[in-house]
């Protein structure tokens, strides 16, 4: 009986440790407050912003990509200049430091994705990350699996081939 609940709390907290090392592996860490309160409603729902205005590498790249500092200090020398947010990205803009955003989207390591096939295929930006001009905060609403990609592919009539998304 000893045995078991020896073996019971090993399991637990090897299990624990696992998960840990993943999270932190992965870089799939909570994070409780953005460095800048970005928020994608105003700009991309109000403001009528083009995802790809801000994501300029979606369209040539693996990656999307985080707008520069310099991006967004174009509008933001001027536009709302006085908000305290806006005042923090200056700051940013002013020590020539990038600004620490944490990822959101995420897909297994295994996975080769881009972006830029997507975009020529003219796939809107939310069939994957959702209705982002309604978002305050930008979040992961899709599950990115298998399954959800390979149904797209043969709804659009793209390959699945395996080596497309495996190498």
């Amino acid at each position: 009986m000893r045995f078991l609940r020896i073996a019971g709390i090993t399991a637990a907290l090897l299990a624990v440790v696992a998960l840990g090392l993943f999270t932190m592996a992965s870089g799939r860490q909570a994070t409780s407050e953005l460095p800048v309160a970005y928020n994608h409603r105003v700009h991309a729902g109000e403001n009528k912003i083009p995802c790809l205005y801000c994501h300029v590498n979606a369209r040539r790249s693996s990656t999307a990509g985080i707008p520069s500092v310099e991006r967004c200090m174009g509008c933001h020398k001027i536009t709302a200049a006085n908000k305290p947010e806006v005042k923090k990205l200056k700051g940013y803009w002013d020590r020539k430091e990038s600004i620490p955003w944490p990822k959101v989207t995420w897909m297994p390591d295994f996975v080769f994705f881009e972006h830029w096939p997507h975009v020529r295929a003219e796939i809107k930006c939310q069939t994957c990350h959702g209705p982002v001009e309604t978002m305050d905060r930008m979040r992961q609403v899709r599950d990115l699996s298998m399954k959800f990609c390979v149904n797209c592919h043969r709804r659009k009539k793209a390959s699945i081939d395996c080596a497309v998304c495996h190498r």
